[in-house]
């Protein structure tokens, strides 16, 4: 039997004690935006929030792209949530190629060049990254200025969190 398959039959088993309150309009407290790592899969646990109250967005990188935003957009106006964790990690697969690297490997393993080159969100530096997306979301302006945004690093060695404070914006004169 294939993962899906076995996936399918668990999910009949599932149904039977599916509590049907969770079909109820969803109410999360805080919005994280995640990479979508499958370390980082069981954010109860590892943040001690009840699943109920997170409203999780996944990204590989985890980069706050315009889809992204307009999830937090939605999050933050629409679902209510007070607070955003922007959470990267150690070891991301992301930090091992750069877009441009990537491209290539594709169109070399394919034979099929992409009509523009694939924005991979590619980094190196996850605290560096972590700052940029902090920014990212902070400079957007239907996130309301009184919701937190705040960035950490999970260490997948340790599981603990290493808060990261944003890069400060430059003005221009």
């Amino acid at each position: 039997m294939s993962i899906i398959d076995n996936a399918l039959k668990a999910n009949r088993n599932y149904a039977k004690r599916h509590d049907p309150k969770l079909g109820q309009r969803p109410a999360p407290k805080i919005a994280v935006v995640t990479c979508m790592d499958p370390r980082l899969s069981n954010l109860p646990e590892i943040l001690g929030v009840p699943q109920a109250d997170i409203d999780v967005i996944r990204t590989g990188g985890p980069a706050v792209t315009e889809d992204v935003l307009g999830e937090l957009v939605v999050s933050t106006r629409v679902l209510g949530t007070k607070e955003t964790m922007l959470l990267n990690h150690t070891g991301c697969g992301f930090t091992t190629f750069t877009d441009a690297e990537l491209n290539a490997k594709l169109v070399a393993a394919t034979g099929v060049p992409s009509s523009a080159p694939m924005r991979f969100f590619s980094f190196k530096d996850p605290v560096q990254n972590t700052r940029e997306q902090i920014n990212k979301v902070r400079s957007h302006p239907w996130i309301a200025k009184e919701i937190p945004v705040r960035g950490f690093v999970f260490d997948v060695e340790t599981g603990l969190l290493s808060e990261i404070e944003a890069a400060p914006q430059t003005t221009a004169n």
